[in-house]
Order: C-alpha cells, then structure tokens, then sequence
C-alpha cells in the first residue's frame, strides 16, 4: 500500500462531511466521497477500508473544525451570552453543512458502536476544552453545570440548523441563548 497523503485524507473527509450535509447518511459511499473530493476510484477505500471508517473519519475532522473555531473564538474577550451568540449564529449560518453532518453521525451512531464510540470520545474532549475555554475567559460557571450547558447549546443548535435556511440571524439567536444563560424568567436581559 502506499504512503498515505494526509492532505488527500482531509480532503476526503471534508468531501464526506459535505455529502453528509447534502444528502444525508445514505448518500454516503465511498465512490460519492471520492467524486465529490475529484479523487480517482478506489482512492477512498485506499484510505477508509470500510464505510464505518469513513463515518469516523467524518466525526474526527468535524471535531477537528470545531476546536479550531473555538480556539478563535476564545481570543476575544466576551461575556457568556455574547460567546454563545457569536457561536450559535456562526454554527447555523457560516458552518450549517458542518453542524448538519454532525447531527447525521450522532444519529448513526445509535445503530454503530464503533461511531458512538467515536463520538463519546469527541464529547468529552468537548466537556474538557470547553471548561477550559471557560477558564480562559474568566467564566464563573461550575464544572457541574458546564455539561447541562453544553445540553442546552446542542438542543439549540439542533433547532438552528435544521430550520429553514435565511430563517435565522443574530435577534433569533441571541434570543434562545439569553433564556440558556438566564432562563425563562429573566429572558428579557
């Protein structure tokens, strides 16, 4: 076998994320993947011996993209509701494909041991960065809250995303994320 390309592996991988996106788990085959990265058959087999591997693939570059953003993110001081604004709107509008995909892998992984496992793996890192990231900021939120926070920003996320496209902007954003950060009662901060 020859040496792998680490550069044709991300492209492979970012073609199954938007293949994902735009067609679901069931438009997912290696043949599609290697069409949509303009790579010759039998290259996406060369790299992903089975479909399982190229979903796992998928799951690890998403999170790779997401930590990479959240770095960004962290880099200019902000409140938490301006925080998760800012990431809500980018994740719904900007990276919509990408959140999309995600939710197509979790969904899989109900029915695929090794994604899930894949993807438990992913969330705790997700529960690690982001109490750090919370550090970094000066966030004074618990640990103990940190992963019913990280619940409520996905249950968002999912509404978000999965709503029309042009449907969401920063008011309809900020709105959900001030009844996450201050709850229902006092929505109207």
């Amino acid at each position: 076998m020859p040496p792998t390309n680490p550069a044709r592996r991300q492209a492979l991988a970012d073609a199954a994320i938007e293949l994902l996106a735009s067609s679901g788990v069931h438009g997912l085959t290696h043949r599609a993947v290697e069409k949509a990265a303009d790579l010759p058959p039998g290259t996406a087999s060369n790299y992903f011996r089975s479909r399982e591997a190229l979903l796992v693939a998928a799951a690890e570059r998403i999170a790779e993209l997401h930590h990479a953003d959240t770095g960004q993110a962290i880099r200019q001081p902000a409140t938490l509701v301006d925080l998760l604004t800012e990431s809500l709107l980018t994740a719904a509008t900007i990276h919509r494909d990408r959140y999309l995909a995600i939710f197509e892998l979790q969904l899989e992984a109900a029915r695929r041991p090794v994604l899930a496992s894949a993807l438990a793996g992913l969330q705790d890192t997700a529960l690690l960065v982001t109490a750090g990231h919370h550090d970094e900021l000066g966030l004074t939120i618990p640990r103990e809250k940190i992963p019913a926070l990280i619940a409520l920003y996905g249950g968002a996320l999912f509404t978000l995303v999965s709503a029309p496209p042009g449907s969401v902007n920063r008011d309809v954003v900020l709105s959900v994320v001030q009844v996450i950060v201050y709850g229902c009662a006092d929505a109207h901060r």
